[in-house]
This record gives structure tokens, C-alpha cells and sequence, in this order.
């Protein structure tokens, strides 16, 4: 059962929305039909602010189904060509948390490698040198904990590729918890994966000040709560 949008909103004013996507939530429409959650938004903001006709929101980035964190929505079209352009180019800070089944080889360090997404199999592979239909793909990662059994691992994405973060630290031998798709032993309930959008900074496009927001990990899977009270982060 999904927590309603309300509870979820990490910022609103009147040209954006900054919501924490729960996993299994589809940003965007896709061939499963399911209803997106631009769909809920709206009829949240219909129903809160007694709103006739339609309303407007656009999709300024998009997460994977599996993942969670923050997600950015743009509430007017000023908004909206302003943040793609903040996104194109690449001044938008995005912060990941990862768990990962294996601790990855050094505590911290910069990966860098070239992806070819096979989109008939929805997923990316990693190579360590360019080739055709490969994209150069780099990110910086932080061992933040450790438990028994896993490894909290922050990421900073230094380029946006396809499955990128998952794609990346499975070819490092340390792929997230849940991602059967990228080498995980086992599932996660619900479907989900272990990888969570948990910061996102940039200037805001009409306003002009710095926003600076950090997602809540899912409040229902005990090792996230675990992991993220051992960091001091509880938010």
C-alpha cells in the first residue's frame, strides 16, 4: 500500500514538486499500463487545492521502477524547460544510496566504464573500453556502513546512463540487494531494489536559490532504517 503523496512531498512551491517515489512506482507511463505517478500527483493537487479542469505537470527526470528517492516535477512549463536545461547540463547534484550483497573493493573511489544498453533485454553491460553503441559512463562511491551480511554504499553520478548505478557496482562485484537482474542472490519483498535516490541539489530555476533535499529511506524495511540511524542521517 502506497503512503499518499501528502506524506511523501520534500518540497513544494508554485513551480515545482519534490516527491520521495516509493519503489515499484512508475514515473512515467509505460507498456504495463499501470497508472504513473504524475496521474496521482494531479488528481492530489486537484483534489487539495479545489482545481477545475486539468492540471498541469511535467517529468523533468525519471528513476527506474525498483528504485526510491527523490523525483522532481515541474508544476508550470517555465518550470519545466528550465529544469531540463539545468539537467542537460548537468548542474543537478543527484546522491544515491546503494546496498550492496559485497563491500566493493576500496572505500571510496571513481569508476569509470563504457555502457551498451540492449534494449531489447532492458538492461546495460559494462565494459572497461569504448566501443560502438557504448557510452563512457563514471560515478564516485563511498563505503558509508556495514552490517553482517551488507554494505551501505553512497554514489554520486557523474553521468546519467541507462541502469548506470546498478549496471556499474554489479560489474565491480557488488551488486545492490533485491537487482536480480544485475547479479543479487535473492529478491527483495515487494519487487523493489536497494537503491535509493537520497539527495538532489540544484538552483532553483525561477527562484534562483540553492535547494539542497535528502529522501527519507523506505520507512517499512528495517535494514534501511538500520543503516541510515548508523550514519547519524535520520531525517
Amino acid at each position: 500500500m502506497l503512503r499518499q503523496i501528502e506524506e511523501r512531498l520534500l518540497y513544494e512551491d508554485n513551480h515545482l514538486m519534490v516527491v520521495n517515489k516509493e519503489a515499484g512506482e512508475i514515473v512515467q507511463g509505460d507498456k504495463t499500463g499501470d497508472r504513473a505517478m504524475p496521474d496521482e500527483i494531479k488528481d492530489f493537487i486537484a483534489r487539495r487545492d479545489s482545481k477545475p479542469g486539468n492540471v498541469f505537470l511535467g517529468v523533468t527526470h525519471r528513476l527506474d521502477r525498483p528504485t526510491s528517492g527523490a523525483v522532481v516535477f515541474a508544476k508550470t512549463s517555465k518550470a519545466l524547460s528550465r529544469m531540463n536545461e539545468l539537467f542537460r547540463k548537468g548542474e543537478v547534484d543527484k546522491t544515491y544510496w546503494a546496498i550492496t550483497e559485497k563491500a566493493p573493493p576500496k572505500k571510496e573511489d571513481t569508476l569509470k566504464n563504457w555502457l551498451f544498453r540492449d534494449r531489447k533485454k532492458n538492461r546495460s553491460f559494462c565494459w572497461n573500453e569504448p566501443g560502438e553503441g557504448r557510452q563512457e559512463a563514471r560515478l564516485r562511491y563511498k563505503l558509508l556502513a556495514s552490517s553482517d551480511r551488507y554494505h551501505l554504499v553512497e554514489v554520486e553520478l557523474l553521468t546519467g546512463r541507462h541502469h548506470q548505478i546498478r549496471c556499474q557496482l554489479s560489474a565491480l562485484g557488488c551488486p545492490i540487494k533485491g537487482d536480480l537482474k544485475y547479479g543479487a542472490k535473492r529478491s527483495n519483498r515487494g519487487g523493489g531494489i536497494s537503491l535509493h535516490a537520497r539527495r538532489i541539489a540544484f538552483v532553483h530555476p525561477v527562484k534562483k536559490e540553492e535547494l539542497n533535499l535528502t529522501a527519507p529511506v523506505p520507512p517499512e524495511d528495517a535494514l534501511w532504517r538500520h543503516f541510515e540511524e548508523s550514519c547519524g542521517e535520520g531525517v
